[in-house]
């Protein structure tokens, strides 16, 4: 089995790649059937980042914190556990973002897409919905578009709903929202395609952020699921993610 090992910078994840690579070989990322990240949620997002659509599976062992995109760590019958692990296909956001000097940027997110205020002044955003405002004004600190798998980070954070993998479902969840007092997001098909608009940005900079990637002065994102890309994600039979989204729904 040709394994790539890839690790967070911190010292027990660096000495857990010396010896697994040791232990098992450690093949280039792109000669690999499988990589092995040891980190956090982190390391897994920039690795599953870095094989987007290229059908090579990651398996990730906890040496960071948080891990619920991780399996435990552990170094002993590895192959053994990668024969017997579980897949999951994961779909990613595009965003495509145009400043207010005009640029176009674009990115893929499988956790999430926010709208963040950039000052101390409230956004004020408009959104639409596969072509029909949905609301004409929202003022808040962001709002954010999540994936099924990314429901249990930032938008469980911002109070949003935990969604399962297969609900074919986007979560919409607002940050901070003011007006309108009392609403609390939507929950989207995933063939959605959502445009939000960025009111004021003058006077109410917005910056635009999916995953790790961010653009600044935003006037407008658009966001929809991109189904032609797909992440391939491998799970112990006792740590599937779609259990582990729907244990953490009972968590109190």
């Amino acid at each position: 089995m040709k394994i790539a090992f890839v690790a967070a910078p911190g010292l027990f994840a660096q000495a857990a790649r010396t010896r697994l690579a040791d232990q098992y070989g450690d093949t280039p990322i792109d000669q690999a059937a499988i990589i092995v990240a040891l980190g956090g949620d982190g390391l897994m997002l920039e690795t599953l980042h870095l094989v987007l659509g290229r059908n090579v599976p990651v398996y990730g062992m906890n040496c960071g914190s948080v891990g619920f995109l991780m399996n435990e760590f552990h170094e002993a019958q590895l192959v053994e556990r990668l024969e017997r692990a579980q897949h999951t296909q994961l779909h990613p956001l595009r965003m495509h973002a145009v400043t207010a000097a005009g640029a176009v940027e674009e990115a893929l997110a499988i956790n999430e897409v926010s709208l963040l205020r950039q000052l101390r002044q409230a956004a004020k955003i408009r959104i639409t919905v596969d072509g029909t405002i949905r609301l004409e004004e929202l003022i808040c600190d962001g709002i954010l578009l999540s994936t099924p798998a990314g429901s249990t980070a930032y938008n469980l954070s911002a109070y949003g709903p935990i969604v399962p993998l297969t609900a074919n479902l986007l979560p919409m969840t607002p940050i901070s929202p003011f007006r309108p007092r009392r609403w609390r997001g939507a929950l989207l098909p995933a063939s959605a395609e959502v445009l939000f608009e960025v009111l004021e940005s003058e006077k109410r900079p917005v910056a635009a952020v999916a995953d790790s990637t961010e653009v600044r002065n935003v006037v407008s994102v658009a966001v929809s699921e991109d189904r032609s890309l797909s992440a391939l994600v491998l799970f112990d039979p006792d740590r599937a993610l779609s259990e582990r989204i729907l244990t953490e729904q009972f968590t109190v």
